[in-house]
Protein backbone atom coordinates (compact mmCIF):
# COMPACT_ATOMS: atom_id res chain seq x y z
CA UNK A 1 0.00 0.00 0.00
CA UNK A 2 1.39 3.29 -0.93
CA UNK A 3 -0.54 5.98 1.42
CA UNK A 4 -0.81 9.05 0.75
CA UNK A 5 -1.34 12.59 3.09
CA UNK A 6 -3.24 15.67 3.72
CA UNK A 7 -6.16 17.32 5.94
CA UNK A 8 -6.15 20.47 5.76
CA UNK A 9 -9.02 20.27 9.25
CA UNK A 10 -6.52 19.22 11.11
CA UNK A 11 -3.49 21.57 10.18
CA UNK A 12 -2.04 23.92 12.58
CA UNK A 13 -1.17 26.33 9.54
CA UNK A 14 2.22 27.57 11.56
CA UNK A 15 5.96 26.35 11.04
CA UNK A 16 8.25 26.47 12.93
CA UNK A 17 11.03 28.35 11.96
CA UNK A 18 14.29 26.91 10.18
CA UNK A 19 17.56 26.26 12.47
CA UNK A 20 21.04 26.74 11.65
CA UNK A 21 22.23 23.81 9.16
CA UNK A 22 25.02 21.76 10.81
CA UNK A 23 28.20 20.99 9.64
CA UNK A 24 29.13 17.81 7.35
CA UNK A 25 31.54 17.17 10.03
CA UNK A 26 29.28 16.86 12.76
CA UNK A 27 27.87 13.68 13.99
CA UNK A 28 25.06 12.97 16.47
CA UNK A 29 22.95 10.20 16.78
CA UNK A 30 20.01 12.25 16.02
CA UNK A 31 19.43 15.02 13.55
CA UNK A 32 16.85 17.97 14.43
CA UNK A 33 15.27 18.54 11.72
CA UNK A 34 14.67 22.37 10.07
CA UNK A 35 11.38 23.11 8.77
CA UNK A 36 10.26 25.20 5.33
CA UNK A 37 8.75 28.39 6.48
CA UNK A 38 6.48 28.36 3.56
CA UNK A 39 4.07 25.07 4.32
CA UNK A 40 1.30 23.84 6.26
CA UNK A 41 2.18 22.05 8.69
CA UNK A 42 0.63 18.86 10.65
CA UNK A 43 1.12 18.19 14.19
CA UNK A 44 1.05 14.09 13.74
CA UNK A 45 0.61 12.80 9.74
CA UNK A 46 0.41 9.41 9.40
CA UNK A 47 1.71 7.70 6.25
CA UNK A 48 -1.03 5.18 5.48
CA UNK A 49 -4.41 4.44 6.42
CA UNK A 50 -4.61 0.19 6.87
CA UNK A 51 -4.17 -1.54 10.18
CA UNK A 52 -1.29 0.17 11.23
CA UNK A 53 -2.01 3.84 10.33
CA UNK A 54 -5.72 3.97 11.51
CA UNK A 55 -4.94 2.20 15.24
CA UNK A 56 -2.32 4.40 15.89
CA UNK A 57 -4.16 7.33 14.86
CA UNK A 58 -7.28 5.49 16.68
CA UNK A 59 -5.02 5.49 20.00
CA UNK A 60 -3.69 9.36 19.60
CA UNK A 61 -7.04 10.99 19.07
CA UNK A 62 -8.22 8.96 22.25
CA UNK A 63 -5.35 10.19 24.36
CA UNK A 64 -6.28 13.71 23.61
CA UNK A 65 -3.89 14.39 20.61
CA UNK A 66 -5.44 16.84 18.16
CA UNK A 67 -4.34 17.63 14.59
CA UNK A 68 -4.04 13.74 13.54
CA UNK A 69 -4.36 13.45 10.00
CA UNK A 70 -3.89 10.12 7.84
CA UNK A 71 -2.60 10.23 4.04
CA UNK A 72 -4.15 7.49 2.49
CA UNK A 73 -4.68 7.07 -1.56
CA UNK A 74 -7.39 4.32 -1.81
CA UNK A 75 -11.21 4.62 -1.71
CA UNK A 76 -11.81 0.97 -0.02
CA UNK A 77 -9.83 -0.34 3.27
CA UNK A 78 -9.03 -4.18 3.25
CA UNK A 79 -9.27 -6.33 6.44
CA UNK A 80 -5.90 -8.37 4.96
CA UNK A 81 -6.20 -11.51 7.53
CA UNK A 82 -9.77 -12.24 6.19
CA UNK A 83 -8.48 -12.85 2.30
CA UNK A 84 -7.41 -16.08 3.09
CA UNK A 85 -10.52 -17.20 4.07
CA UNK A 86 -11.71 -15.56 0.80
CA UNK A 87 -8.98 -17.73 -1.14
CA UNK A 88 -9.92 -20.30 0.70
CA UNK A 89 -13.95 -20.05 0.10
CA UNK A 90 -14.95 -19.61 3.63
CA UNK A 91 -15.67 -15.76 3.32
CA UNK A 92 -17.08 -13.16 0.41
CA UNK A 93 -14.35 -10.43 -1.04
CA UNK A 94 -17.47 -7.73 0.14
CA UNK A 95 -16.90 -9.00 3.75
CA UNK A 96 -13.51 -8.19 3.85
CA UNK A 97 -13.76 -4.33 2.46
CA UNK A 98 -15.25 -0.77 3.84
CA UNK A 99 -15.18 2.72 2.14
CA UNK A 100 -12.15 3.73 3.62
CA UNK A 101 -13.67 7.16 4.94
CA UNK A 102 -16.31 4.19 7.11
CA UNK A 103 -13.45 3.29 9.09
CA UNK A 104 -11.68 6.49 9.69
CA UNK A 105 -11.54 7.25 13.89
CA UNK A 106 -13.70 9.86 14.78
CA UNK A 107 -11.77 12.89 14.85
CA UNK A 108 -8.63 11.83 12.69
CA UNK A 109 -8.85 13.36 9.19
CA UNK A 110 -7.90 11.93 6.10
CA UNK A 111 -6.19 13.51 3.12
CA UNK A 112 -6.56 11.20 0.10
CA UNK A 113 -3.32 11.51 -1.90
CA UNK A 114 -0.33 9.21 -2.42
CA UNK A 115 3.29 9.99 -1.14
CA UNK A 116 6.18 10.58 -3.68
CA UNK A 117 9.12 11.69 -1.35
CA UNK A 118 9.64 12.49 2.39
CA UNK A 119 12.23 15.22 3.17
CA UNK A 120 13.26 14.46 6.77
CA UNK A 121 15.67 16.71 7.11
CA UNK A 122 13.00 19.64 6.41
CA UNK A 123 10.39 17.67 7.96
CA UNK A 124 8.28 17.46 4.51
CA UNK A 125 6.08 15.52 2.87
CA UNK A 126 5.69 15.70 -1.24
CA UNK A 127 2.30 13.49 -2.75
CA UNK A 128 1.79 12.45 -5.70
CA UNK A 129 -0.27 15.87 -6.24
CA UNK A 130 3.13 17.55 -6.44
CA UNK A 131 1.65 19.31 -3.04
CA UNK A 132 4.38 19.60 -0.04
CA UNK A 133 3.30 19.48 3.31
CA UNK A 134 5.10 20.02 6.77
CA UNK A 135 4.95 17.96 9.62
CA UNK A 136 5.89 18.26 13.39
CA UNK A 137 5.75 14.17 13.84
CA UNK A 138 5.34 11.41 11.30
CA UNK A 139 4.31 8.31 11.62
CA UNK A 140 5.27 5.75 8.73
CA UNK A 141 3.26 2.56 7.97
CA UNK A 142 2.32 2.38 4.41
CA UNK A 143 2.47 -1.06 4.42
CA UNK A 144 4.15 -3.54 2.27
CA UNK A 145 4.35 -3.58 -1.37
CA UNK A 146 4.05 -7.07 -3.48
CA UNK A 147 6.99 -7.11 -5.58
CA UNK A 148 5.74 -9.79 -8.76
CA UNK A 149 8.38 -8.73 -11.34
CA UNK A 150 11.01 -9.93 -9.06
CA UNK A 151 10.18 -13.57 -10.43
CA UNK A 152 10.38 -14.40 -14.38
CA UNK A 153 7.13 -14.71 -15.73
CA UNK A 154 5.07 -14.67 -12.18
CA UNK A 155 3.02 -11.33 -13.50
CA UNK A 156 2.51 -12.58 -16.97
CA UNK A 157 1.32 -16.20 -15.14
CA UNK A 158 -1.63 -14.22 -12.62
CA UNK A 159 -3.35 -13.30 -16.39
CA UNK A 160 -3.77 -16.68 -17.02
CA UNK A 161 -7.05 -18.97 -15.49
CA UNK A 162 -4.53 -21.49 -13.75
CA UNK A 163 -3.27 -19.01 -10.97
CA UNK A 164 -3.28 -16.48 -8.50
CA UNK A 165 -2.12 -15.27 -5.11
CA UNK A 166 -4.27 -14.62 -1.57
CA UNK A 167 -2.47 -11.13 -1.20
CA UNK A 168 -5.21 -8.96 -2.90
CA UNK A 169 -8.29 -8.92 -2.57
CA UNK A 170 -9.53 -9.38 -6.33
CA UNK A 171 -6.66 -12.62 -6.48
CA UNK A 172 -8.16 -14.04 -3.03
CA UNK A 173 -11.31 -14.05 -5.08
CA UNK A 174 -10.30 -16.06 -8.49
CA UNK A 175 -8.03 -18.37 -5.78
CA UNK A 176 -11.31 -19.00 -4.34
CA UNK A 177 -12.36 -20.31 -7.86
CA UNK A 178 -9.57 -21.72 -8.89
CA UNK A 179 -9.88 -24.03 -6.00
CA UNK A 180 -12.91 -24.78 -6.00
CA UNK A 181 -13.23 -25.97 -9.40
CA UNK A 182 -10.06 -28.21 -9.41
CA UNK A 183 -11.08 -31.30 -9.83
CA UNK A 184 -7.53 -33.06 -9.97
CA UNK A 185 -3.67 -32.77 -11.32
CA UNK A 186 -1.21 -30.61 -9.06
CA UNK A 187 -2.20 -27.43 -6.93
CA UNK A 188 1.83 -25.60 -5.93
CA UNK A 189 1.32 -23.35 -2.96
CA UNK A 190 4.29 -20.78 -2.88
CA UNK A 191 5.36 -18.95 0.15
CA UNK A 192 7.04 -16.13 -0.21
CA UNK A 193 10.71 -15.52 1.93
CA UNK A 194 10.90 -13.18 4.62
CA UNK A 195 10.73 -9.89 4.26
CA UNK A 196 6.69 -10.35 3.65
CA UNK A 197 3.94 -9.80 5.66
CA UNK A 198 3.20 -12.89 7.48
CA UNK A 199 4.48 -15.26 4.89
CA UNK A 200 2.57 -18.02 6.46
CA UNK A 201 -0.35 -16.68 5.52
CA UNK A 202 -0.34 -18.65 2.10
CA UNK A 203 -0.54 -22.20 3.85
CA UNK A 204 -4.09 -21.21 5.35
CA UNK A 205 -6.07 -21.28 1.85
CA UNK A 206 -3.83 -24.75 1.19
CA UNK A 207 -5.46 -26.18 4.20
CA UNK A 208 -9.08 -25.02 3.53
CA UNK A 209 -8.55 -26.24 -0.05
CA UNK A 210 -7.53 -29.41 1.03
CA UNK A 211 -10.03 -29.73 3.46
CA UNK A 212 -13.07 -28.75 1.09
CA UNK A 213 -11.72 -31.65 -1.51
CA UNK A 214 -11.38 -34.04 0.94
CA UNK A 215 -15.47 -33.54 1.82
CA UNK A 216 -15.79 -34.05 -1.88
CA UNK A 217 -13.78 -36.99 -2.11
CA UNK A 218 -11.44 -35.20 -4.41
CA UNK A 219 -7.98 -35.12 -2.06
CA UNK A 220 -6.66 -38.53 -3.68
CA UNK A 221 -7.14 -36.99 -7.38
CA UNK A 222 -4.69 -33.63 -6.63
CA UNK A 223 -1.34 -33.28 -5.74
CA UNK A 224 -0.37 -30.57 -3.37
CA UNK A 225 3.07 -29.19 -3.17
CA UNK A 226 3.81 -26.35 -0.97
CA UNK A 227 6.94 -24.78 -1.52
CA UNK A 228 8.54 -23.09 1.66
CA UNK A 229 11.82 -20.81 1.76
CA UNK A 230 12.66 -22.22 5.60
CA UNK A 231 13.17 -25.28 6.79
CA UNK A 232 9.90 -25.49 8.66
CA UNK A 233 6.12 -24.27 7.93
CA UNK A 234 6.60 -21.21 10.71
CA UNK A 235 9.83 -21.55 12.78
CA UNK A 236 8.14 -21.78 16.12
CA UNK A 237 8.43 -25.79 17.23
CA UNK A 238 5.36 -26.32 19.56
CA UNK A 239 3.68 -24.69 16.06
CA UNK A 240 5.33 -26.65 13.55
CA UNK A 241 4.63 -29.74 15.37
CA UNK A 242 0.54 -28.86 14.91
CA UNK A 243 1.28 -27.98 11.07
CA UNK A 244 3.28 -30.71 10.15
CA UNK A 245 0.87 -32.88 11.38
CA UNK A 246 -1.66 -31.69 9.27
CA UNK A 247 0.49 -31.34 6.36
CA UNK A 248 1.01 -35.27 6.57
CA UNK A 249 -2.60 -35.92 7.06
CA UNK A 250 -3.07 -34.35 3.81
CA UNK A 251 -1.04 -35.94 2.00
CA UNK A 252 0.91 -32.37 1.02
CA UNK A 253 4.42 -32.68 -0.43
CA UNK A 254 6.78 -30.08 1.41
CA UNK A 255 9.95 -28.56 -0.81
CA UNK A 256 12.35 -26.77 2.24
CA UNK A 257 14.24 -24.04 1.49
CA UNK A 258 13.72 -23.54 -1.67
CA UNK A 259 12.04 -20.89 -3.79
CA UNK A 260 10.05 -19.99 -7.18
CA UNK A 261 12.59 -19.42 -9.90
CA UNK A 262 10.59 -18.62 -12.50
CA UNK A 263 6.65 -19.38 -14.08
CA UNK A 264 6.41 -20.89 -17.27
CA UNK A 265 2.86 -19.69 -17.91
CA UNK A 266 2.44 -21.19 -21.45
CA UNK A 267 3.11 -24.14 -20.47
CA UNK A 268 2.18 -24.53 -16.97
CA UNK A 269 5.72 -24.89 -15.10
CA UNK A 270 6.78 -23.88 -11.70
CA UNK A 271 10.68 -23.72 -11.51
CA UNK A 272 11.98 -24.36 -8.12
CA UNK A 273 15.44 -23.47 -6.96
CA UNK A 274 17.54 -23.52 -3.88
CA UNK A 275 17.89 -19.87 -2.32
CA UNK A 276 21.34 -19.75 -4.05
CA UNK A 277 20.55 -21.76 -6.96
CA UNK A 278 23.45 -23.63 -6.41
CA UNK A 279 21.79 -26.58 -4.69
CA UNK A 280 23.54 -26.09 -1.38
CA UNK A 281 20.32 -25.81 0.26
CA UNK A 282 17.79 -28.99 0.37
CA UNK A 283 14.13 -29.05 -1.09
CA UNK A 284 12.13 -32.11 0.23
CA UNK A 285 8.77 -33.55 0.22
CA UNK A 286 6.39 -36.28 1.80
CA UNK A 287 3.39 -37.21 -0.33
CA UNK A 288 0.20 -39.83 0.01
CA UNK A 289 -2.25 -38.81 -2.54
CA UNK A 290 -2.95 -40.44 -5.67
CA UNK A 291 -0.76 -38.60 -7.65
CA UNK A 292 1.64 -37.79 -5.62
CA UNK A 293 4.94 -39.15 -4.98
CA UNK A 294 5.73 -41.26 -1.95
CA UNK A 295 9.01 -41.41 -0.05
CA UNK A 296 10.97 -38.24 0.45
CA UNK A 297 12.45 -36.56 -2.48
CA UNK A 298 15.85 -34.30 -2.03
CA UNK A 299 18.22 -32.90 -4.19
CA UNK A 300 21.59 -31.90 -2.96
CA UNK A 301 24.87 -30.83 -4.23
CA UNK A 302 26.13 -28.01 -6.40
CA UNK A 303 25.34 -27.88 -9.82
CA UNK A 304 21.66 -29.73 -8.89
CA UNK A 305 19.16 -28.79 -11.61
CA UNK A 306 15.88 -26.30 -10.79
CA UNK A 307 13.17 -28.95 -10.16
CA UNK A 308 9.97 -28.02 -12.67
CA UNK A 309 6.91 -28.94 -11.49
CA UNK A 310 3.89 -29.09 -14.09
CA UNK A 311 0.82 -27.19 -12.45
CA UNK A 312 -3.13 -26.95 -13.03
CA UNK A 313 -3.21 -24.95 -9.91
CA UNK A 314 -0.41 -21.94 -8.96
CA UNK A 315 -1.56 -20.21 -5.69
CA UNK A 316 1.74 -17.43 -4.92
CA UNK A 317 2.67 -15.35 -2.27
CA UNK A 318 5.01 -13.04 -3.72
CA UNK A 319 8.45 -11.80 -2.79
CA UNK A 320 7.69 -8.41 -0.88
CA UNK A 321 9.85 -5.28 -0.21
CA UNK A 322 8.91 -2.00 1.34
CA UNK A 323 8.25 0.92 -1.22
CA UNK A 324 10.94 2.84 -2.89
CA UNK A 325 10.30 6.24 -1.67
CA UNK A 326 10.96 4.95 1.97
CA UNK A 327 14.93 4.46 0.85
CA UNK A 328 15.04 7.39 -1.40
CA UNK A 329 14.16 9.49 1.11
CA UNK A 330 16.86 8.22 3.29
CA UNK A 331 14.62 6.77 6.21
CA UNK A 332 16.13 3.04 5.55
CA UNK A 333 18.84 2.36 7.44
CA UNK A 334 22.39 0.20 7.77
CA UNK A 335 20.75 -2.82 9.40
CA UNK A 336 21.93 -6.43 9.32
CA UNK A 337 20.21 -8.73 7.42
CA UNK A 338 17.89 -8.83 4.67
CA UNK A 339 15.45 -6.08 5.84
CA UNK A 340 18.73 -3.61 5.07
CA UNK A 341 18.50 -5.10 1.30
CA UNK A 342 15.28 -4.13 1.03
CA UNK A 343 15.03 -0.93 2.29
CA UNK A 344 12.90 -0.66 5.54
CA UNK A 345 12.10 2.31 8.07
CA UNK A 346 15.43 1.84 10.13
CA UNK A 347 13.32 2.49 13.89
CA UNK A 348 14.42 1.23 17.08
CA UNK A 349 12.33 -2.06 17.15
CA UNK A 350 11.00 -1.15 20.66
CA UNK A 351 10.56 2.21 20.70
CA UNK A 352 9.36 2.23 17.09
CA UNK A 353 11.34 5.87 17.15
CA UNK A 354 13.90 6.62 13.62
CA UNK A 355 17.24 5.60 14.67
CA UNK A 356 18.23 9.12 13.60
CA UNK A 357 15.20 11.49 13.13
CA UNK A 358 13.68 12.04 16.47
CA UNK A 359 10.38 13.00 15.11
CA UNK A 360 9.53 9.97 12.65
CA UNK A 361 8.42 6.82 14.20
CA UNK A 362 7.63 3.61 11.63
CA UNK A 363 5.62 0.78 12.45
CA UNK A 364 3.74 -2.61 10.57
CA UNK A 365 5.48 -4.12 7.35
CA UNK A 366 7.64 -0.96 6.38
CA UNK A 367 9.54 -0.92 9.59
CA UNK A 368 12.77 -2.53 10.38
CA UNK A 369 11.82 -5.67 12.97
CA UNK A 370 12.98 -8.37 15.08
CA UNK A 371 9.77 -10.45 14.69
CA UNK A 372 6.72 -11.48 11.75
CA UNK A 373 5.62 -8.81 10.24
CA UNK A 374 2.23 -9.88 10.53
CA UNK A 375 -1.31 -7.86 11.59
CA UNK A 376 -1.25 -9.72 14.99
CA UNK A 377 1.62 -7.41 15.95
CA UNK A 378 -0.28 -4.67 15.60
CA UNK A 379 -1.94 -4.11 18.35
CA UNK A 380 0.91 -4.04 20.93
CA UNK A 381 3.33 -2.61 18.26
CA UNK A 382 0.85 0.53 18.11
CA UNK A 383 0.11 0.82 22.17
CA UNK A 384 4.03 0.77 22.86
CA UNK A 385 4.42 3.85 19.54
CA UNK A 386 1.00 5.94 20.68
CA UNK A 387 2.74 6.06 24.32
CA UNK A 388 5.94 7.14 23.08
CA UNK A 389 4.68 9.67 21.03
CA UNK A 390 2.28 11.16 23.54
CA UNK A 391 5.36 11.45 25.86
CA UNK A 392 7.47 12.95 23.49
CA UNK A 393 4.77 15.34 22.82
CA UNK A 394 4.85 16.26 26.62
CA UNK A 395 8.49 16.97 26.72
CA UNK A 396 8.76 13.83 28.90
CA UNK A 397 11.02 10.68 27.66
CA UNK A 398 9.21 7.54 25.76
CA UNK A 399 9.30 4.46 28.04
CA UNK A 400 7.17 2.26 26.36
CA UNK A 401 8.76 -0.59 24.64
CA UNK A 402 6.99 -3.42 21.86
CA UNK A 403 7.96 -7.13 23.87
CA UNK A 404 8.27 -8.75 20.22
CA UNK A 405 4.60 -10.42 20.75
CA UNK A 406 2.76 -11.47 17.69
CA UNK A 407 -0.40 -13.83 16.58
CA UNK A 408 -0.70 -15.56 13.56
CA UNK A 409 -4.35 -17.81 13.63
CA UNK A 410 -3.21 -20.78 11.34
CA UNK A 411 -6.42 -21.88 9.47
CA UNK A 412 -6.22 -25.70 8.87
CA UNK A 413 -9.18 -27.17 8.05
CA UNK A 414 -12.57 -25.93 7.23
CA UNK A 415 -13.56 -25.68 10.97
CA UNK A 416 -9.89 -25.36 12.89
CA UNK A 417 -7.67 -22.84 13.93
CA UNK A 418 -4.45 -23.68 15.14
CA UNK A 419 -3.74 -20.31 17.57
CA UNK A 420 0.54 -19.35 17.07
CA UNK A 421 1.18 -16.59 20.05
CA UNK A 422 5.02 -16.24 19.68
CA UNK A 423 7.50 -13.89 20.34
CA UNK A 424 10.62 -12.13 18.13
CA UNK A 425 12.80 -14.96 19.46
CA UNK A 426 10.48 -17.59 18.29
CA UNK A 427 9.06 -19.07 21.39
CA UNK A 428 5.73 -19.82 22.79
CA UNK A 429 3.67 -16.48 24.01
CA UNK A 430 0.37 -17.51 25.26
CA UNK A 431 -1.86 -14.17 25.87
CA UNK A 432 -3.55 -16.68 28.73
CA UNK A 433 -0.78 -18.30 30.26
CA UNK A 434 -2.86 -20.75 32.11
CA UNK A 435 -4.43 -22.14 29.08
CA UNK A 436 -1.59 -23.52 26.87
CA UNK A 437 -3.70 -25.77 25.01
CA UNK A 438 -4.69 -22.87 22.98
CA UNK A 439 -1.63 -23.35 20.53
CA UNK A 440 -3.52 -26.84 19.57
CA UNK A 441 -6.32 -27.50 16.70
CA UNK A 442 -9.54 -26.18 18.02
CA UNK A 443 -12.76 -25.25 16.74
CA UNK A 444 -13.01 -22.69 19.17
CA UNK A 445 -10.19 -20.76 17.83
CA UNK A 446 -11.81 -21.05 14.21
CA UNK A 447 -14.82 -19.46 15.98
CA UNK A 448 -12.64 -16.62 17.23
CA UNK A 449 -10.90 -16.34 13.98
CA UNK A 450 -13.19 -16.51 10.98
CA UNK A 451 -16.28 -14.18 13.41
CA UNK A 452 -14.95 -12.32 16.83
CA UNK A 453 -11.80 -11.56 15.22
CA UNK A 454 -13.48 -9.34 12.10
CA UNK A 455 -16.06 -7.67 14.64
CA UNK A 456 -12.72 -6.36 16.74
CA UNK A 457 -11.37 -5.24 13.89
CA UNK A 458 -13.98 -3.16 12.45
CA UNK A 459 -15.10 -1.70 15.30
CA UNK A 460 -12.32 -2.14 18.00
CA UNK A 461 -8.88 -1.96 16.62
CA UNK A 462 -9.33 0.58 13.76
CA UNK A 463 -10.79 2.69 16.24
CA UNK A 464 -7.50 2.54 18.29
CA UNK A 465 -9.66 0.89 21.32
CA UNK A 466 -8.24 -2.14 21.18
Amino acid sequence: MTPTSNGDASSTGQAAQPTRPKQKKEQEPRHEPKQAPTLTTYRVLVIGGGNAGLSVAGRLQRAGIEGVTVVEPREHHVYQPLLSHVAGGTAKASQATRPQADVMPGGVALLRDAVASVEPETSSVVLSSGRRVGYEHLIVCPGIQQDWDSTPGLRAALAAPSTASSYEIGLADKTSRILRDLRGGTAVFVQAPEPASFAGAIQKPMYLACDYWRSRGLLDRIRVVLVLPDASPLGVPEIDEELERRIADYGIEVRRETRLREVLGDAKIAVLATPADSGTGTGTGTGTGTNAPTGTATKTGAGAEPERIPYDALIVEPPQRAPEWVTDSGLAGAVTGEESERGFVDVDPRTLQHRRFANVWALGDAAVSRSQRSGGALRKQTKALAENLVSVLREEAPQSQYDGYTVAPFTVSRSSVVFAEFDDSGKQRPSIPFWKGLARERHLTWVFDRHVLPWVYWNLILKGRA
